[in-house]
């Protein structure tokens, strides 16, 4: 029987992220692993999908409700355009509470205020401080956050200290709720083979390649190294960009860019066999490609930031290095002279998912945000 089986079926509007079930980033993750949760809780979810990512439109799948809406399709207005149209015709339907992720859409919470509409938003990272949006774009994120925090009815933040941020700068109260994760145990080690590796030798790098995530240092520091290991730098972006090119021109036969890894065992693959993993992640709180890494069993070396600190335990389940290039080549030097400690810290890393990283926990907490918004 569901959970709700004896009342009214509670209808949700998820929206915000690319649609399901595509899956490239957190947003998608998290609507597909909580909508497919939900839906079996016995919840009516209706996914939110970027018509242009989808040739093909069923109107259903898995159970969940999927709309289709299109977006002005340039660089700056696709997404922002996807949202708007989408939260305006969720505001027209018959759904009882709005979720919408990423703080971009801040602005839009005058459309569900106005129809009334049940809100709550995970507001992610802190997009303003991301090198990539300077100017402008950087004022717009900031502002944006601003007004989610006065036009929605319950903000999500991910982390204890994205929390604290969200007091600090808007004095705004929020709700945390982590992201989930899906350890594995085993892998193939065949599907790094195909990348012409050997189980742990070599480090590795997952993430969009943009400068907040920092691979330009890791990979600087990697070259001064006198490591035989190879470095894998899993990850691009869709679209020619001076600073990708920049890193990719680097000539080190160690250096391996695979880009986009599609293949979810392949990427288990890569992660579970590495020597070690590179997490170089500047801001925000909850990090998915962290949370992968805690759960395939890495050896995790971390930029020291305080999100970082919190999702190690404070070094409990990885080493830190500082936001410089010698830092990153001391913690390779450290490693390469320390095999042991990086067996124990292979060891003991899914010890690092803690409750609130389980995906039905997750999807229980969105739940009762849900109830308490239906009015």
């Amino acid at each position: 029987m569901s959970d709700i089986s004896k009342e009214k079926k509670l209808k949700v509007a998820m929206l915000g992220a690319k649609g399901y079930p595509y899956v490239y980033g957190g947003y998608d993750t998290l609507m597909k692993e909580m909508g497919e949760r939900l839906n079996r809780k016995g919840v009516e979810v209706r996914i939110y999908c970027h018509s242009s990512l989808f040739p093909v439109k069923p109107p259903v799948v898995n159970g969940i409700k999927l709309v289709y809406i299109p977006g002005i399709e340039t660089k700056s207005l696709s997404q922002l355009s996807h949202s708007f149209f989408s939260i305006l015709h969720a505001c027209l339907s018959d759904v009882d509470v709005i979720f919408v992720v990423n703080s971009a859409n801040g602005p839009f919470g005058f459309l569900t205020k106005f129809f009334g509409k049940p809100t709550a938003i995970n507001v992610d990272g802190l997009e303003w401080l991301r090198p990539k949006w300077k100017g402008f774009g950087a004022k717009y994120f900031l502002w944006a956050s601003k007004l989610a925090t006065k036009l929605y009815d319950r903000v999500i933040t991910d982390s204890v200290e994205m929390q604290k941020t969200y007091l600090e700068l808007f004095d705004a109260p929020s709700t945390i709720i982590a992201y989930g994760a899906n350890p594995a145990h085993d892998s193939n080690p065949e599907r790094i083979r195909n990348w012409g590796l050997e189980p742990q030798g070599y480090y590795l790098i997952v993430g969009r390649l943009v400068p907040d995530n920092n691979a330009d240092l890791i990979i600087e520091g990697f070259v001064q190294s006198k490591t035989k290991r190879k470095l894998v730098i899993v990850g691009d972006i869709p679209y020619t960009d001076a600073y990708v090119e920049e890193l990719k021109a680097i000539e080190d036969d160690r250096l391996l860019f695979t880009g986009y890894i599609t293949d979810p065992e392949e990427l288990t693959a890569l992660y579970h066999q590495s020597f070690a993993y590179f997490h170089g992640h500047e801001y925000g709180g909850t990090n998915p490609a962290m949370l992968k890494a805690l759960g395939y069993g890495c050896a995790i070396l971390a930029l020291n930031t305080r999100f970082n600190q919190e999702m190690l335990q404070n070094g409990k389940h990885g080493w830190y290095f500082e936001k410089s290039h010698t830092a990153v080549l001391e913690i390779i030097d450290r490693a390469e002279q320390s095999p042991m400690e990086l067996d124990t810290l292979r060891s003991t890393s899914r010890d690092g998912l803690t409750q609130k990283y389980n995906w039905d926990y997750v999807t229980d907490q969105y739940l009762e945000v849900f109830k308490s918004l239906k009015k």
